[in-house]
């Protein structure tokens, strides 16, 4: 497309002009951005109720505030993150000055999902602007209205050699990926990612992939029962499911089991009965993730739960036992259905999460130390949260990301700098002195060069 040509080069050309590498210009425009959320925040609410039915406590909470606290955060450390950092120098250069200097990567890619279309969208942004680059964003088609808002707030914010938005299906994606950017973002499943990977290879442009997996909840028997209960299914129906790091299943240990699944069906009852149930629960987004949700379901294994809507896209919270072997026990759920696998101790649960990938999450349910320190060593994941579910994510200095298929690279806060800048070696020598060991001849100078190593 001409159009995409066009954009990247004026956005090279913008880049190249050193316009971006300021800390006056980095600032004003976190500030900018900023400005225009906040002028636009009840737009972005009513798009997210189009496109998901979210409630505007989910769409606070999960998406503009955490934006704009993020925003807040950046701009109050971004002069320390810029400022070059002195690091000693090894005795075999001496006399020298050594520093570790970021640099912008140039001109990168964000690829967005539809379950967080804003937060998503916007949160990798202001990674790439307070790292001094110029950026294509490319948000999901399937979450148009805020698609379309987004496209708007940019436009509004930015000139389009600087910052710019391309909305579009499946073929501008791809289009997009068969130019050369110099860094490239994408949040979404494994299976994109791979065709991410595949193209940035073209060119060796470094990726970041934001992705998924199945997320275990572990429900030791120790555990606060209520308290872990309650907080599991606040994470799992939080947008109904449809957040990347949501609880996709939950191993429970048998001495805890029919305790937990009493207090869980509880919890579940409680959580589905609030007032105005319909519109503090989000829809799921299409009718192919509706009916692919659905066929997960075996209605002979539903503990609570099990109605939906086709007319509004609704699943309601549903829970069901599940065996390891299951189909649900196949792939990422992606949406409001929660099984439960009963295990005889921590040590069948333990090789029962390790065989299978990585997750992007991992949640623990325990009050003891030495079972903590433990999880924490035997079993990989991306994050972690012991004794509740979601809230790593929400730390400005904590990174997020994964690890093996849950993805590479991570961001937030200071990670989110460092994720979109190259860490530059620079070492200043000093002119007063020159050793001349190093030069030629090399008779008799090996043992003493040994010496310096």
């Amino acid at each position: 497309m001409f159009y995409i040509e066009e954009l990247l080069s004026s956005q090279k050309d913008f880049f190249r002009s050193g316009a971006t590498q300021g800390y006056d210009f980095r600032l004003k425009a976190l500030k900018r951005l900023k400005k225009c959320i906040k002028k636009n925040e009840k737009a972005i609410y009513n798009a997210l109720k189009l496109d998901l039915n979210k409630p505007k406590f989910e769409s606070f909470v999960g998406e503009v505030g955490f934006v704009i606290k993020e925003i807040e955060f950046v701009i109050d450390n971004l002069k320390t993150w810029m400022k070059p950092k002195r690091v000693l120098t090894d005795i075999v250069n001496m006399p020298a000055k050594s520093f570790i200097y970021s640099q912008p990567y140039g001109t990168v890619l964000i690829i967005s999902p539809w379950n967080y279309p804003f937060h998503l969208s916007i949160m990798p942004l202001i990674g790439a602007i307070s790292a001094g680059n110029t950026a294509v964003l490319k948000p999901s088609e399937f979450a148009e209205n805020t698609a379309v808002l987004i496209d708007n707030i940019i436009s509004e914010c930015f000139d389009e050699e600087y910052i710019a938005v391309v909305n579009g299906g499946r073929d501008v994606a791809e289009e997009l990926l068969e130019h050369r950017f110099d860094k490239i973002f994408y949040t979404g499943n494994s299976t994109v990612g791979r065709v991410v990977m595949q193209k940035a290879a073209k060119y060796l442009t470094p990726v970041c992939l934001e992705l998924g997996g199945k997320t275990p909840a572990i429900v030791l028997k120790d555990a606060n029962i209520k308290m872990a209960a309650k907080r599991i299914v606040w994470g799992k129906f939080f947008n109904a499911g449809q957040t990347c790091v949501a609880v996709d299943y939950l191993a429970v240990e048998e001495a805890v089991y029919d305790t937990f699944i009493d207090v869980l069906r509880n919890e579940v009852k409680k959580y589905v009965s609030m007032k105005n149930f319909e519109e503090n629960y989000s829809k799921i987004i299409n009718a192919r993730h509706f009916e692919r949700i659905l066929s997960l379901i075996d209605k002979n294994k539903i503990i609570f739960g099990g109605e939906y809507s086709k007319e509004r896209l609704t699943i309601y919270p549903t829970v069901v036992v599940a065996n390891p072997d299951d189909k649900i026990m196949e792939d990422e759920i992606f949406g409001p259905v929660l099984p439960v696998l009963r295990f005889r101790d921590y040590e069948s649960i333990r090789k029962f999460v390790v065989s299978k990938e990585k997750p992007l999450a991992l949640y623990l349910f325990t009050q003891d130390r030495d079972m903590k320190r433990k999880v924490l060593s035997q079993i990989q994941s991306g994050g972690v949260t012991i004794n509740d579910t979601l809230v790593h994510l929400s730390s400005n200095y904590l990174p997020f990301g994964g690890i093996g298929e849950s993805g590479m690279g991570s961001y937030h806060g200071i990670y989110s700098f460092n994720e979109f800048s190259q860490k530059r070696a620079v070492m200043e020598r000093s002119t007063k002195i020159d050793i001349p060991l190093r030069y030629p001849p090399y008779k008799g100078k090996l043992p003493i060069v040994k010496r310096f190593f």
